[in-house]
């Protein structure tokens, strides 16, 4: 599995040192903002055993995302195929980070990469993102990457009940020969 790096992050495999802080992250109410629920630790700790899988398994995913000057485990940023019951198919890219380390444009800079490998290494034609409509975080990420909403492609996510003001999500894409590698 290729490691990832940036000159603030590294992007690597997961480590069991990663558990205690992933899953104090997905039990935040904060961070899980955007998500119909906070996560339990078994069900961190089964997300953690299936990202190491599909890492090991295609090369690619979601790698956990580390802070080099201090070795801190600050979240995770990846590649996924998109689910299947979503009215679109690709490959989406992704970040999450614990609240302290908002603010940093490690998010940013994590993507950047990301997107990066996505193009460079693996030849993609393009790489989408999806958030919830309310978002803004995240989408202030997905235009600093250069992506383009296609208002089209908005949703109702299949995955957040009805009703929920988190069931609208957006659609951005970003397509090969439109990636600029340092971003906009």
């Amino acid at each position: 599995m290729p490691e990832l790096r940036t000159d603030r992050l590294v992007l690597r495999d997961w480590r069991t040192s990663d558990l205690d802080p992933w899953a104090a992250m997905n039990a935040d109410p904060v961070v899980r903002e955007y998500f119909p629920e906070v996560l339990t630790r078994a069900q961190s700790e089964a997300s953690v055993a299936g990202f190491q899988a599909d890492l090991d398994r295609r090369g690619w995913g979601w790698w956990a995302v580390e802070v080099v000057a201090t070795g801190e485990f600050v979240g995770f940023t990846g590649l996924d195929p998109v689910e299947d019951g979503m009215p679109f198919t690709g490959v989406e890219a992704g970040w999450r980070l614990a609240r302290a380390a908002w603010g940093h444009g490690y998010a940013t800079e994590a993507a950047r990469a990301v997107v990066s490998h996505a193009f460079e290494c693996l030849a993609l034609p393009e790489v989408l993102a999806v958030a919830a409509a309310g978002n803004l975080r995240s989408r202030a990420v997905m235009d600093r990457l250069g992506m383009t909403r296609d208002p089209a492609g908005d949703f109702d996510d299949p995955e957040v009940p009805e009703g929920s003001p988190l069931r609208r999500s957006v659609l951005y894409r970003l397509r090969a020969g439109d990636h600029r590698p340092g971003g906009r």
